[in-house]
């Protein structure tokens, strides 16, 4: 067999975990998320709350798709071989470059995160190629995979011709158009991805995305704390906060996602549901950064905007969730009945003084209930 030829891994591997380079080019990855997060940040301080939250999640696509896009083929085909980290190389230094171009996206300008996209795309077709010379009984999938990321990011390099008016409406023809790649390929054929090591892999990009959000409130409250306005108000977004945070991973990891997975779960509803859960997880650093902008009065927003700003991630969140996660589990009302009521009850304490602690608290009572759902859910052990 030719030495760059990559053969497949076991889907049933006993004890796979993510790789150190996995999770060193998370760690890139994250670099992005966080750009993408202040800039969202900025723009509700800044009252340019409609621009900022769309181009949120324009950018929070575009780097999530590109970790997301590598994460699966490395569950599929990862050597950890010196050719795999040299092209692994190649998906650090897009994502470098795509971070860098975060702020530009929210200018409207995207040339930087195109170019950064090229040079991940690169990187990934060469992968697959070689996973092509190694895995024989793939090659068809292989080689719909290595058209459609080319077709895509042919488009991509086109989308920088968009005029600006109508820039939105051709990144959602365009996103569709690279959504529809694993589909379409996977029908010539299932990649060996593996349940388990997948589950692993969005956990860990969940608790990164999770650790951009503790960093984005650090940060303005070291702001606060430095102009000398630090008071009971902004302890409150502390307090809060963590209790949010907290209590969203708890939640998170109440379940098992490889089983669901090893299961009857769509690997597509279930991987690309997950935007959502990272998304609203990034966005609620951005929030509770703007509410601390607020009670120290660097905000040109008020209380109900800024409330908005954290309430509305965490509804987002749970919604996302149950559908994509806690259902695959259980879908009785008796774990859809405490997520509806909690959505509710955070939307209503959006108009509330303080609405931070109390969706801490409110969050923190779902939390106690769901753990025993699936204390209940779980078989004893012999």
């Amino acid at each position: 067999m030719p030495r760059l030829a990559l053969r497949p891994r076991d889907p049933h591997e006993e004890h796979r975990v993510a790789t150190p380079l996995e999770l060193f080019t998370d760690l890139c990855y994250v670099v992005a998320v966080a750009q993408a997060a202040l800039q969202l940040h900025h723009a509700i301080s800044e009252d340019h709350v409609g621009h900022g939250v769309a181009y949120f999640l324009i950018s929070f696509f575009a780097i999530w798709w590109a970790w997301l896009n590598f994460a699966w083929f490395n569950s599929a085909y990862d050597s950890d071989d010196v050719v795999n980290r040299l092209l692994t190389l190649l998906q650090i230094l897009g994502s470098l470059v795509l971070a860098a171009g975060v702020p530009r996206i929210f200018e409207e300008d995207f040339h930087l995160a195109v170019a950064g996209y090229v040079v991940m795309r690169v990187g990934l077709v060469l992968m697959w190629l070689r996973a092509g010379s190694g895995h024989p009984e793939c090659r068809r999938t292989i080689r719909r995979y290595v058209i459609g990321l080319l077709v895509a990011q042919a488009c991509w390099v086109g989308f920088l011709l968009v005029p600006h008016d109508l820039i939105v409406p051709f990144f959602l023809v365009f996103a569709l158009l690279d959504f529809a790649v694993p589909s379409w390929a996977e029908r010539a054929g299932e990649t060996p991805w593996h349940p388990h090591h997948i589950g692993e892999r969005y956990a860990g990009f969940f608790i990164i995305v999770l650790g951009e959000t503790v960093l984005s409130t650090t940060v303005a409250i070291q702001v606060a704390i430095d102009e000398e306005v630090v008071g009971a108000k902004v302890a409150l977004v502390v307090v809060g906060g963590v209790l949010i945070v907290f209590s969203t991973w708890w939640l998170y990891f109440s379940r098992e996602s490889g089983d669901a997975l090893e299961g009857d779960a769509n690997p597509f509803l279930w991987g690309f549901g997950h935007y959502f859960i990272f998304a609203s997880g990034a966005a609620l650093g951005a929030g509770l950064a703007a509410r601390v902008d607020y009670y120290d009065h660097h905000t040109e927003v008020g209380d109900l905007v800024t409330s908005a700003a954290v309430t509305i991630p965490t509804i987002m969140f749970l919604v996302a969730l149950w559908a994509v996660h806690i259902r695959l589990h259980d879908s009785s009302v008796q774990t859809w009945g405490p997520f509806a009521a909690v959505i509710v009850a955070l939307a209503g304490i959006t108009f509330v003084p303080y609405s931070e602690l109390w969706a801490g608290l409110i969050c923190c009572v779902l939390l106690a209930v769901e753990l025993g759902l699936a204390r209940r859910s779980t078989p004893a052990a012999c």
